[in-house]
């Protein structure tokens, strides 16, 4: 049946498919070519013709998906009404829309053209084999990082009342303005828990430099601790995919 083949094809749902790797690699080249034009201030005219060609190639792809998500979402015809709302379906209609210049002059003005460009960054996601294995490690190692998450947001919350309440909020030494606001607070915590620490703001009393010197020792455990987990998690997600891509290309051995 064509569309159960265009699924196929869009989907890479046949791991053994030539011709779906190459639509793949076609989809991926349209996505970076597509954001070229943000990377320079002018607006030169092969811009327009990359913009042009890129959004077609968007908008087919859209279609095609729309067309056979049935097989997808395995819902019957309802399908073709909870797909649009679907969340890579949403970054895909985002990433048409500038290219179709449906957002308002006033937007306009607030560079939110440009922005929207960026989503079209995150199509990579679905064409990208080791990008979806990685995501397939988050997704299983999801309650371990949520529970790093949330400890570390009650660090940063905790040390920056501690910052915002000890240290003074003008230098006494240069009269120059330290945590003016909590949210000085929260991002002087955020960047010493991440061990960057930009110097941009530093505590000035010997209570605020050991909660830094804390912080900082606390920030390298909570980043070293999600990282054996997901490097053990992706080394096992990747050992499937090789031996389900050795089944699609060799399927006579894997039979025998």
């Amino acid at each position: 049946m064509l569309r159960h083949k265009i699924y196929d094809l869009v989907n890479r749902d046949n791991k053994g498919m030539i011709a779906s790797r190459i639509y793949d690699w076609y989809m991926l080249v349209m996505i970076l070519a597509s954001v070229v034009p943000l990377m320079f201030i002018e607006d030169y005219p092969v811009f327009r013709v990359i913009e042009a060609v890129t959004v077609t190639a968007f908008i087919i792809d859209y279609i095609l998906r729309w067309s056979t998500a049935d097989y997808q979402l395995k819902r019957g015809a309802v399908s073709f009404v909870i797909y649009p709302f679907t969340p890579m379906a949403i970054i895909d209609l985002l990433s048409i829309l500038p290219g179709l210049n449906l957002i308002s002059p006033e937007f306009k003005l607030l560079r939110l053209t440009r922005l929207l460009k960026i989503v079209r960054l995150l199509k990579i996601f679905r064409y990208s084999e080791k990008i979806t294995i990685f995501l397939r490690v988050l997704s299983k190692e999801k309650e371990v990082l949520l529970s790093v998450l949330m400890l570390a947001l009650f660090y940063i919350f905790i040390t920056a009342l501690v910052m915002f309440n000890a240290e003074p909020h003008i230098n006494p030494h240069t009269g120059e303005e330290t945590f003016h606001s909590f949210f000085d607070a929260l991002y002087w915590a955020t960047v010493t828990l991440t061990t960057v620490g930009y110097g941009d703001l530093c505590p000035v009393t010997d209570i605020g430099r050991v909660v830094s010197m804390l912080s900082s020792l606390f920030g390298v455990a909570i980043i070293a601790l999600p990282s054996g987990v997901i490097t053990a998690s992706y080394l096992e997600e990747l050992k499937e995919y090789r031996d389900e891509r050795h089944k699609a290309d060799h399927p006579v051995a894997a039979r025998d």
